[in-house]
């Protein structure tokens, strides 16, 4: 659980924003396990869940206690932790999405208003309510003088362009899209192979040692999700342990070095080809693309995009003075800020929905 204390002021389009506090409190190993296999069909009792959904909530308690110790915070703004998310489809005009956060509980224990719910509005207009971070992604990082791509790795890859502050391009909305599995897949391979002894692979160390299947991520690539083009949000629900093992099945037998350097290196790669298919949305690539997320962290998986991405700087999201971990928490603490000035979150360039409108649903502490 990441946490961020911010204060937001002036021009909600361009505020000016300072971090005041931030900190990170992990899941312990046995509710990180518990969370993964309930988005992986885990069966639980309804005693289960609510006990799941509580431990959540406690976990959201302490890191906003610990982040904002002197009790400055006026709301606070908490996503949840996503279970399951459904895009709309031509099966089903509107998708879904279900999130653990017990927020009447939270506002009560922290006495302070909270938002949350982020996604109900933009899913009740017909839109995929994901990604929501493109457009805190221009408030906060702001424009420069050609296209700005913002890429997050964390579990899902997902990509924000920003347009030019010069040019025709200037009157551009801004416009992103899930690419695909960032770290899901790639978490859930390492502790596969190595009997939970490890979460992830750190530093890339893994990978590293391996060599990645070309001729399979060619092959992978051709699929229906990453030949669509946006709006388009996906999850651990299309990518889990089920996709892992039809991907294992088709390159049996496998090195285990090589199965984390393909995985790795399939990221990095359904990214460059979103990239490459900017021309076909009628829109220019980006002389620059900030790295977030966790990935960010992985030096292989940074090389990889680096190396696939071509004609644009491939940067870490900290040369610009926000750091890669805390991203999304402060995305969503403006988030917060813009609903209590009833100003509108989502994209509908991005999401596919009906209209721009407020996100979020407030409950106030008893």
């Amino acid at each position: 659980v990441d946490a961020v204390l911010v204060d937001f002021v002036g021009n909600p389009n361009h505020p000016k924003w300072k971090v005041l506090n931030q900190i990170s409190i992990p899941y312990s190993k046995e509710l990180t396990k518990t969370l993964i296999s309930a988005t992986q069909k885990l069966w639980l009792s309804n005693t289960e869940w609510f006990e799941l959904e509580e431990s959540v909530t406690e976990h959201y308690f302490r890191a906003a206690v610990e982040c904002d110790t002197d009790s400055e915070a006026e709301i606070v703004g908490c996503h949840g932790q996503t279970i399951w998310h459904k895009s709309p489809s031509q099966m089903c005009s509107r998708g879904s999405s279900l999130k653990f956060l017990q927020a009447s509980l939270l506002a009560h224990w922290l006495k302070r208003p909270v938002i949350y719910n982020f996604r109900a509005a933009d899913l009740a207009l017909g839109g995929h309510g994901a990604p929501l971070v493109p457009r805190p992604d221009a408030a906060l990082i702001g424009r420069t003088t050609g296209w700005r791509a913002v890429l997050n790795l964390g579990g899902i890859a997902n990509i924000t362009l920003i347009p030019p502050c010069t040019g025709p391009d200037r009157f551009s909305d801004v416009f992103g899209w899930d690419c695909g599995p960032a770290n899901t897949l790639l978490d859930l391979a390492v502790q596969q192979i190595t009997n939970g002894s490890l979460d992830c692979d750190k530093d890339g160390l893994i990978a590293l040692r391996g060599s990645p299947n070309e001729t399979v991520i060619d092959r992978w690539l051709k699929e229906p999700f990453f030949q669509a083009l946006p709006p388009k949000s996906t999850g651990r629900e299309e990518f889990g342990l089920d996709d892992l093992d039809r991907r294992l099945k088709e390159i049996s037998p496998i090195r285990h070095e090589d199965w984390i350097a393909t995985i790795t290196a399939f990221t990095a790669s359904a990214v460059a080809q979103d990239l490459r298919k900017l021309p076909d949305m009628n829109l220019i690539s980006p002389i620059e693309l900030l790295v977030a997320g966790g990935g960010a962290l992985n030096p292989v998986m940074f090389k990889e995009i680096a190396r696939r991405c071509l004609g644009m700087r491939v940067v870490s999201l900290e040369k610009i003075g926000i750091s890669v971990q805390y991203r999304e928490a402060l995305a969503f603490a403006l988030l917060a800020w813009w609903h209590s000035l009833k100003h509108p979150g989502n994209s509908p360039n991005v999401t596919g929905a009906k209209k721009s409108v407020v996100l979020g649903m407030r409950v106030n502490p008893y």
